[in-house]
């Protein structure tokens, strides 16, 4: 790589303007406070960052708030300048590959959605309380970073606000305090997240424990508002097999504990961040299109949250992940008998309707503007049923749980996984891929 040292490198081609590769961070540390009556935020945030390219200018990304300090190394700077979304910090030199730093940023105002090519993400008031989906390039919307999926960090964040409130964030909860009408919650994440996956969930709360759940099982809790409860009991009733099933395909689970959270609100769509996942409460039904929904989020733990791809141009290893997760959920409940039907069923019915659809996307080079189309969902889950109708499940699942473990915690690439699974599944596998992944036109699903 070579880049100018006073000139960020483009983190990511589909979502510009965001992202610098010369440096990667590999802490933050997140103090906020929240205003819920005028939807006020201030904060500091302490971001631990290695140099990977030589540089004289570290950017972030922060949207619409107001920086009021920067320091370099515990020292007061008065070289940067935020603008247009981009806070740019000048060094005193340049620093050379490998050299550490700590960055301080203060910042406070109104959090707002930021803009892009998908639409509005990030920072969202909800009638009482708020959520943060910051996919894909919603994240600067509440904190400086580093805003690229390939830039994966740990994190610590607190967050103080009306005793009234609960708040939910990515990790553990490590501690709760409580002074006078403000409570103070700090999560811990220990596995490293890119900063699209951070969120933070702040309503009128209840936990739910989620039954059926193995003693030595995952953790998993649903958390929603008290007249949700009962809507709650019908959605979520197999919450706990669908973690087993997935545990038995994938792999162990990726982290310490799983949170559900649910809004008052309705939602477009439901999010996943890095060990939650967010849901309307217009998903509080029993019927497949809601249940695959509970499915796919979950799968995301393993395939987006674990393993996340380095580029967004290949959200498929994400999204076609998932949606295949749906159809081996479907799968399980079909071959232990409780409904469902098998995965080469759904192949079959997507394939068809893709086949209807226009030929005009490549799945492993989507644009901007189609990278979460749901052929990327669909044609993603079809090469993977593709995949297992060519190499037999015995060699397919194999396959796939080693993928989730080797790669745990890491950012990978499409050609990565093409090589993975044609060391595993033999040389027939590129060829297959080719026309999956490469090609516009539609290719034969093969017969198992």
């Amino acid at each position: 790589m070579t880049t100018s040292a006073t000139t960020p490198v483009q983190g990511d081609d589909l979502v510009p303007g965001h992202g610098d590769l010369s440096y990667g961070v590999s802490h933050y540390d997140l103090d906020l406070t929240y205003r819920q009556v005028g939807n006020h935020l201030s904060g500091t945030a302490t971001l631990d960052v290695v140099v990977h390219a030589p540089t004289r200018v570290l950017t972030l990304d922060l949207y619409a708030l107001r920086v009021s300090e920067v320091r370099l190394n515990g020292a007061r700077s008065s070289r940067w300048q935020h603008r247009r979304g981009r806070l740019s910090v000048r060094l005193n030199e340049v620093l050379p590959v490998g050299h550490a730093l700590r960055l301080v940023v203060r910042y406070a105002g109104t959090p707002r959605m930021v803009p892009g090519p998908d639409g509005e993400v990030g920072w969202e008031e909800l009638t009482d309380g708020v959520l943060v989906a910051a996919q894909p390039y919603g994240a600067p919307s509440w904190f400086p970073c580093n805003d690229r999926p390939s830039d994966k960090a740990t994190y610590r964040i607190c967050v103080r606000t009306s005793s009234a409130y609960v708040v939910i964030a990515n990790g553990r909860l490590t501690s709760r305090t409580s002074r006078a009408s403000t409570t103070s919650w700090v999560y811990e994440l220990s596995r490293p997240m890119a900063s699209y996956l951070a969120t933070v969930q702040i309503g009128r709360y209840v936990t739910t424990p989620v039954p059926g759940l193995h003693a030595d099982a995952v953790p998993v809790a649903i958390v929603h508002p008290p007249a949700r409860r009962a809507g709650v009991a019908v959605a979520f009733t197999r919450q706990a097999e669908m973690l087993e099933a997935f545990v038995s395909l994938f792999g162990p689970y990726p982290f310490d504990g799983y949170t559900v959270v649910v809004t008052d609100d309705p939602l477009e769509i439901p999010i996943e961040a890095q060990t939650l996942s967010t849901f309307g409460s217009n998903y509080l039904r029993a019927d497949w299109s809601a249940e695959r929904l509970i499915a796919h989020e979950l799968a995301h733990q393993w395939f987006g949250n674990s393993v996340t791809a380095s580029r967004w141009r290949d959200i498929w290893l994400h999204e076609g992940f998932a949606c295949y997760a749906e159809w081996l959920w479907s799968e399980w409940r079909w071959q232990h008998g409780s409904g469902g039907s098998p995965a080469a069923t759904h192949a079959a019915a997507h394939w068809g309707r893709l086949r209807r659809l226009p030929q005009d996307l490549v799945l492993a080079d989507p644009t901007a503007r189609t990278m979460f189309d749901d052929r990327v969902y669909k044609r993603g889950a079809l090469f993977l049923h593709a995949i297992r109708s060519t190499a037999g499940d015995v060699p397919f699942f194999a396959m796939l749980r080693a993928w989730a473990t080797d790669h745990a915690d890491g950012s990978v690439t499409t050609e990565e996984f093409v090589d993975f699974a044609a060391e595993r599944l033999g040389p027939r596998l590129r060829p297959l891929a080719d026309a999956w992944l490469y090609e516009r036109g539609l290719p034969d699903l093969p017969v198992s």
